[in-house]
């Protein structure tokens, strides 16, 4: 019983063994390798995967790219789909500005404004009452304590909103260069309710050279409004000689794309023309060049997609599925050249597309199909320099997720990190690239034969070991 015991662990040791061999994962499997440069060594860092990945990979879902470092040890990356980039900037509003004149001794921070509006609601005029009747605001006996600032009729219409606003710009008056307050604000959009929005010290400094720094900008979170207050905390007030509000102003700018021109070849139908796509590539627009000058093309774009075969031995066919009904043009009228844009297409992963015409047989114009790159997200533990690699048959996916890469960083974070550049590919010499598959089908008959061997190893035990229970015993 122990020896059958024995056997047996030794039998599942040797299947787990042929069963489990590891692969080799280092940069000498991968047919193409590309050098990455950063001057930050350490860290995450971004990566926008380059057109040569595309080239060159063997699986749609870039499972063959990998990031080494300088002693061959792989490095943890994510693959991020790219993104639009929003950027803020500031639209310029010029500020109408009305003084805000007091006699001397008023020292009340309530001001009784005397206003004069337009029917749309621009401000004509504006003052302070004094508190002893007109007599006190004699020449002479007034002084500026703040400033009411007009946005303006609005741009639209009367009704429109008025515009959103973080920040006023101050301009000095002529021949002043240096100044310091602080001020404060309020806003208001009907020029009796007031609103607190915030300080600001205001400063305009002179160096000994006539350098002048300034400190001229009164920020806040944005909001809409009509008519501003401005009045002083310290300084002396001042009737700056312009005053301009910020709009902020959202810009998106699409993610870059890359191009790729594919020659044509003939398809299986006369009326077909082929184009051999590298697997990893998924266009999202596609257009065509045309050599002619004058050319109308009516078309369909598709893709062959196999069809299973009826019987049983009979050979699978392949049948077109249409995926745009376009026509495509290049004509030059009175000297003008017009010509078809990209069409816009879902993505889609295939090895042949298709552009089916009548005129297939006379007119062969290049396919221009276009991509977006994906974003590669890399935590850089290793010695620099680092290399990525890519182009592996059958290689298992190593991408993490990103929080498993950059965890704890937000979008703003994972936006500003440092970018590394990949220079020119080339290809590793000695490398097998279209046998990779002929060598993992080879290890894989090597590694049934080795199961086949331990079987049979294993059955002849087992039988040994019936024979010796089942063999008489002497008689003593």
């Amino acid at each position: 019983m122990k020896t059958f015991v024995i056997g047996a662990a030794c039998l599942a040791s040797a299947f787990a063994m042929a069963g489990t061999a590891p692969a080799s994962d280092k940069p000498g499997d991968y047919t193409h390798l590309l050098p990455l440069n950063s001057s930050v060594k350490q860290g995450v860092l971004q990566l926008r995967l380059p057109r040569d990945v595309y080239l060159h990979a063997r699986s749609p879902l870039l499972d063959d790219v990998r990031v080494f470092d300088a002693s061959g040890a792989p490095q943890p990356f994510a693959l991020q789909e790219p993104v639009a980039a929003e950027n803020i900037g500031h639209k310029d509003l010029p500020l109408i500005i009305f003084p805000l004149m007091s006699a001397a001794g008023n020292q009340s921070s309530q001001l009784d404004l005397d206003v004069s509006t337009a029917p749309d609601g621009r401000l004509l005029s504006v003052k302070v009452r004094p508190e002893g009747g007109d007599q006190a605001a004699t020449a002479g006996t007034t002084r500026l304590t703040g400033l009411i600032l007009d946005l303006g009729k609005p741009r639209a219409s009367s009704t429109a909103a008025p515009p959103t606003v973080d920040g006023l710009r101050f301009t000095l008056p002529p021949g002043q260069r240096d100044y310091s307050a602080q001020v404060w604000l309020e806003t208001s959009n009907d020029m009796k309710r007031w609103d607190a929005v915030g300080a600001a010290e205001l400063n305009w400094l002179v160096n000994q050279d006539q350098q002048t720094l300034a400190n001229d900008r009164l920020t806040f979170e944005a909001r809409p409004f009509r008519y501003a207050r401005l009045t002083w905390n310290s300084g002396a007030p001042l009737q700056f000689a312009r005053i301009v509000a910020e709009q902020p102003v959202r810009t998106t700018t699409a993610a870059p794309r890359e191009q790729l021109l594919l020659q044509a070849v003939a398809g299986e139908l006369p009326q077909d023309l082929v184009y051999t796509m590298p697997p990893a590539i998924a266009p999202a627009t596609i257009g065509v060049q045309f050599s002619e000058t004058n050319v109308v093309l009516p078309a369909q774009l598709g893709v062959y997609y196999a069809v299973p075969a009826r019987q049983a031995g009979a050979a699978a066919s392949r049948r077109f599925d249409p995926i745009v009904n376009t026509t495509f043009y290049r004509i030059t009228q009175d000297g003008q050249p017009r010509s078809s844009g990209d069409l816009v297409v879902a993505p889609r992963h295939a090895p042949q597309w298709v552009l089916r015409t009548t005129a297939a047989a006379t007119v062969k114009p290049v396919l221009k199909v276009g991509w977006q790159p994906a974003t590669l997200v890399f935590l850089a533990s290793g010695n620099a320099p680092y290399t990525l690699a890519v182009g592996r048959e059958r290689a298992p996916a190593t991408s993490r997720p990103l929080a498993q890469v950059a965890p704890g960083f937000s979008d703003v974070e994972l936006r500003q990190l440092d970018r590394a550049t990949a220079g020119p590919a080339t290809a590793q010499h000695g490398t097998a690239t279209a046998p990779q598959g002929d060598e993992a089908d080879t290890g894989a008959r090597n590694r049934l034969l080795v199961l086949w061997g331990v079987l049979l190893l294993g059955t002849a035990v087992l039988a040994a070991m019936v024979w010796r229970l089942l063999r008489p015993k002497p008689q003593p």
